[in-house]
């Protein structure tokens, strides 16, 4: 059962990102700034968040430890790694997030819920041992740098306003300077990095699953920070510096 499944997930999220690759750049889903009401029932942003990202933790977790190779050292350090992120993820990102009113519909919630089942029971089953080499040094490299610009970037949006203030603000400082969504840039480094250093279908079907899901974002962020504000720095990209 569990070797059915490892060779189904990597596919259906490769089927995931095909399909929303394309429809993001039409729809722009309805959460965050871009939240709107016409999309069912809606739960807070808050606990909408924990719920979905800790489907990545725990069935990643519980499936990690059935990996047959669990314990040989590439697989328990790739593995360290994701919990890491999703860790930050679902127990810190969460409760920092400080506007209480926002919400997210459960529609939403719960097609993000089914994808990181796959994505996450995928990805722990597909670790594999075998020696340090260079892209598993410059995998998770490259991983660490993506996890810091990200976490960098959310820390500038959650410091932009004042306690009591509400609305909207450009955000400067690091790589704001040059795009408008740097969170979106280090979370596409971060899974790049991962697929670089597990060498697996799955890694790198989360890989571009992050870049189809993210990127279409990234361009809804830009043009809505230049329609809202009018004196929104003009060389600042979308996603990637200098280009988009």
């Amino acid at each position: 059962m569990l070797q059915e499944f490892a060779f189904a997930a990597p596919r259906i999220v490769l089927l995931f990102a095909a399909v929303v690759f394309p429809v993001l750049f039409f729809i722009t889903a309805p959460y965050g700034r871009h939240e709107r009401p016409g999309w069912g029932p809606t739960l807070p942003a808050k606990l909408s968040w924990v719920v979905m990202e800790s489907v990545s933790f725990f069935v990643f977790a519980a499936l990690w430890v059935m990996n047959p190779q669990w314990g040989t050292p590439v697989v328990m350090l790739l593995g360290a790694a994701w919990l890491l992120h999703y860790g930050q993820r679902t127990f810190v990102f969460s409760l920092l997030m400080r506007d209480e009113a926002k919400r997210q519909p459960l529609l939403t919630m719960s097609m993000a819920m089914v994808f990181n089942v796959f994505n996450a029971g995928g990805n722990a089953l597909a670790l594999t041992d075998r020696a340090i080499d260079l892209p598993l040094v410059a995998g998770l490299l490259l991983f660490f740098v993506g996890m810091g610009v990200n976490l960098h970037a959310d820390h500038v949006l959650r410091t932009l306003r004042k306690p009591g203030e509400t609305g909207y603000k450009i955000p400067h400082g690091g790589l704001y300077g040059l795009v408008s969504s740097p969170n979106y840039l280090g979370e596409i480094l971060e899974w790049v990095g991962f697929a670089i250093a597990a060498q697996t279908l799955a890694g790198w079907a989360f890989a571009a699953f992050t870049f189809a899901n993210l990127a279409p974002r990234a361009l809804s962020n830009h043009r809505w920070y230049r329609q809202k504000f009018g004196d929104y720095p003009s060389r600042r990209r979308a996603l990637i510096p200098f280009l988009w």
